[in-house]
């Protein structure tokens, strides 16, 4: 695998990372991999900004459509089937380029999970813990495995919850396996990862802008639609943002201004999060979505080496 080269373009929420895709998969004889974890289902259309079907004719895209709203979907089962399309397009003599936000399934494709099951109710108990009391969760964390826990953030939910998960799963500290499993952690693919961003400011004008255009392009039906068809309003997906507040707006809790503003809100610090996320990661390399052919001729130059 590590002979074959991969790009993935991250970045945080409304800045551009699908037109780039587009732009590069054409001019690279590439093939799209979505990770985003939203985009995998079915149906949401509208507010997880997919592309639509004519952008999807440029260029072949691939997990884009692959759940339905009620089916269950983690970091592993993404890394079982993107293994095997990486493998599928190499073989097309075509380039791979994963796009998404989701930073923790691009992680988990590139370093692998531990082999460790998760039973369902343990999971969603700690999960919702995690959006009740962070602080607590930390503080079990520290009590089970301190070794572990000095070396994280009490505010980093997604490694406090992903550790006490196989704590209670497997009966043993989280540190141990990293002891145990000396390969765990050494990269799988060689990616070349392209971060794209914008002054605050800016990408936030931009989200903001993004969120009344997808009201205006029918979220709102959208919306409805999945609720007449009987979907319950309290599935995973509709946690995601925006759709809790159309939904409420929908019940007559919420006034479509006040909907709107949340959603504008809640997208500018999930922006925020995974730009966090992301600037953790030493090797990105950061431009601006106004650069494409830079991005390009980088890129080019980085598959030749």
């Amino acid at each position: 695998m590590e002979k074959e080269k991969i790009v993935a373009i991250v970045g945080p929420t409304g800045v551009g990372k699908s037109e780039l895709g587009i732009f590069l998969g054409e001019r690279l004889d590439g093939e799209i991999i979505n990770f985003d974890s939203i985009q995998f289902y079915k149906e949401l259309n509208i507010g997880t900004a997919k592309p639509d079907k004519e952008e999807r004719k440029k260029v072949p895209h691939h997990l884009y459509d692959l759940l339905e709203l009620d089916e269950e979907f983690n970091a592993a089962k993404f890394v079982e089937i993107a293994d095997s399309l990486i493998k599928e397009i190499w073989k097309r003599g075509k380039l791979p380029i994963l796009i998404g936000g989701t930073g923790l399934y691009l992680r988990a494709l590139e370093y692998g999970l531990f082999p460790i099951e998760i039973p369902q109710e343990i999971r969603e108990n700690i999960r919702n813990l995690a959006e009740k009391n962070l602080f607590s969760l930390y503080e079990e964390l520290k009590r089970l495995d301190p070794e572990y826990a000095k070396k994280i953030s009490p505010k980093d939910k997604v490694r406090i919850t992903r550790a006490l998960e196989v704590i209670h799963a497997s009966g043993k500290p989280f540190s141990e396996f990293h002891k145990e499993n000396p390969f765990f952690g050494k990269k799988r693919y060689n990616i070349i990862k392209i971060g794209l961003n914008l002054p605050r400011k800016e990408l936030y004008k931009k989200i903001n802008l993004r969120v009344i255009k997808m009201i205006e392009k029918g979220w709102i039906k959208e919306v409805e639609t999945l609720l007449e068809k009987g979907y319950s309003p309290d599935l995973k997906p509709f946690k995601a943002i925006g759709y809790k507040y159309i939904i409420k707006y929908l019940q007559g809790k919420l006034s479509l201004e006040k909907a709107i503003e949340l959603i504008q809100r809640d997208t500018r610090r999930y922006a925020k999060r995974q730009l966090t996320w992301f600037k953790k990661e030493s090797d990105i390399y950061w431009f601006s979505p106004k650069e494409k052919e830079k991005i390009f001729a980088f890129i080019k130059d980085k598959l030749k080496n």
